[in-house]
């Protein structure tokens, strides 16, 4: 959760008269907001905050250990760059879904052919569910993320080629 949702949040509080407003997120993030009943006199003269952070439960899952390669940083980005096709990307934070529902088949999986107007995936965001189309048209290459797990701003999600 960003802080400028936070400060949001806090102006809901102030508008609808809450002293207290708890969020538990589905990835373990929890914030809870209470309102101070009294001003005390070395602060400022409106009512404060008392944020409390929990923090979320991390999964770790056993990875190996990154190998050191004696390539130079621009060697190893021409490499990089050497990946074909293009990658369709999170326009948000949220949560990835593969498929409108548990129920339904997933929109679409590697091999298939998209159009630019094709729904490739869902991103949850604040209980909101958002279409993401592929952009491009051509064949679904590669699918980057794993259905249920949260995605940032410009993590890759799939690659078209």
């Amino acid at each position: 959760m960003e802080f400028k949702q936070i400060k949001e949040l806090m102006a809901a509080m102030e508008r609808a008269g809450l002293k207290k407003l708890s969020v538990k997120e589905k990835d373990g993030f929890e914030l809870t907001l209470e309102k101070a009943d009294e001003v005390h006199p070395h602060t400022q003269s409106h009512p404060s905050f008392h944020p409390v952070y929990h923090p979320p439960v991390i999964h770790m899952k056993e990875t190996h250990a990154p190998q050191i390669s004696s390539k130079s940083s621009a060697e190893q980005e021409k490499k990089e760059e050497k990946v074909e096709g293009r990658y369709v990307t999170s326009p948000m934070v949220g949560t990835f879904y593969s498929s409108p529902s548990p129920d339904d088949p997933i929109f679409v999986k590697v091999g298939d052919r998209v159009e630019e107007n094709t729904v490739l995936c869902i991103i949850e965001a604040m209980k909101v569910m958002n279409e993401v189309k592929s952009g491009v048209s051509g064949v679904v290459a590669e699918i980057c993320v794993s259905n249920g797990h949260p995605v940032e701003f410009g993590t890759k999600m799939f690659r078209i080629v």
